[in-house]
């Protein structure tokens, strides 16, 4: 598990996360994201970069949603702080290089900048 600490309040980064079209912006690793509906639900299906993924659980009142991406389970969480939030990430290691940076620009509230992509 890794997580990040930021000044942005909770509820917004929240809604980040709750809202797949909003993802590329804040991830450096997401180019494209198409879902079945506009907010994070049980069910809800798409892709991230080309990439199959079913939203299997949320708890929007927790703050904590997780996810099933090309068959590997995700879970993600945000929480408020004093002062801001702390947004926790599980997943196998080889995610983990790939979720910190998204993890600090989605505490923080940075957007990204056109070269602002990690590549592989």
């Amino acid at each position: 598990m890794i997580h990040a600490r930021g000044t942005r309040p909770a509820g917004q980064a929240w809604e980040d996360y709750a809202r797949p079209a909003r993802w590329p912006s804040w991830s450096p690793q997401v180019r494209r994201v198409r879902a079945s509906a506009e907010r994070i639900a049980p069910g809800v299906t798409g892709t991230v970069n080309f990439v199959p993924f079913t939203v299997t659980a949320v708890d929007e009142a927790a703050m904590t949603w997780s996810w099933r991406v090309a068959g590997i389970d995700l879970q993600h969480a945000v929480r408020a702080t004093p002062g801001g939030c702390l947004t926790t990430f599980e997943g196998p290691l080889p995610y983990l290089p790939f979720a910190w940076p998204a993890l600090r620009r989605l505490v923080s509230g940075r957007r990204q900048e056109p070269g602002d992509r990690l590549h592989g």
